[in-house]
């Protein structure tokens, strides 16, 4: 029974770093659209919280704690600086969500594609709600030189990756499904 729980333990302790790479990799990959760029950060996000359950948010965790002690891989840099980027709100929304949606996971036991599906859709609301909220904030009250109307933080923060993000969401949950059974994470 131990040695089961270590094998256990080691496969997490391996995939929560890989994870964190994996999402720096994603900020690389990245199409500019104005404030916010539409990065391959949310899959890997999602599919750590599929993945891990409730230990993915360290992957998130730690990603943040590399990214601000200046690693350069966020999507546009990094450093301690980086606070006051308008895309750091969405990091906040990565460990938020994958806290969230990895513990719904594993406590709820689902780990079917269509509630994965679901629960990747909220987890994609709760990094956009993270992230259109700290952008507001950020041009409205934190850097005065320009402001930004709530419904053109949404627009440029939230709508303009809908599409894409439910997209990931797909990807995710199935090829989520189809890991989970592969590397037997999680009891069913």
């Amino acid at each position: 029974m131990n040695r089961q729980k270590t094998n256990i333990n080691t496969k997490y302790l391996t995939l929560i770093p890989l994870f964190t790479v994996l999402t720096a990799i994603g900020a690389f990959i990245r199409i500019p659209l104005g404030l916010i760029p539409l990065s391959f950060q949310v899959i890997f996000v999602l599919l750590s919280s599929i993945l891990l359950g409730k230990y993915a948010y360290l992957s998130q965790l730690l990603y943040l704690f590399l990214g601000l002690i200046g690693l350069p891989i966020f999507t546009s840099g990094g450093g301690g600086l980086y606070l006051l980027s308008p895309t750091f709100g969405y990091i906040i929304g990565f460990i938020s969500s994958s806290f969230i949606i990895g513990n719904l996971i594993e406590i709820n036991n689902i780990y079917d594609k269509k509630r994965l599906f679901l629960l990747s859709l909220l987890g994609v609301l709760i990094i956009h709600i993270f992230g259109v909220s700290y952008l507001f904030i950020l041009k409205n009250f934190l850097v005065k030189e320009s402001s930004l109307s709530l419904l053109n933080a949404i627009k440029f923060g939230s709508l303009v990756f809908l599409v894409s993000d439910i997209f990931w969401c797909f990807i995710a949950s199935n090829v989520g499904y189809r890991l989970i059974k592969i590397l037997n994470l999680h009891k069913s």
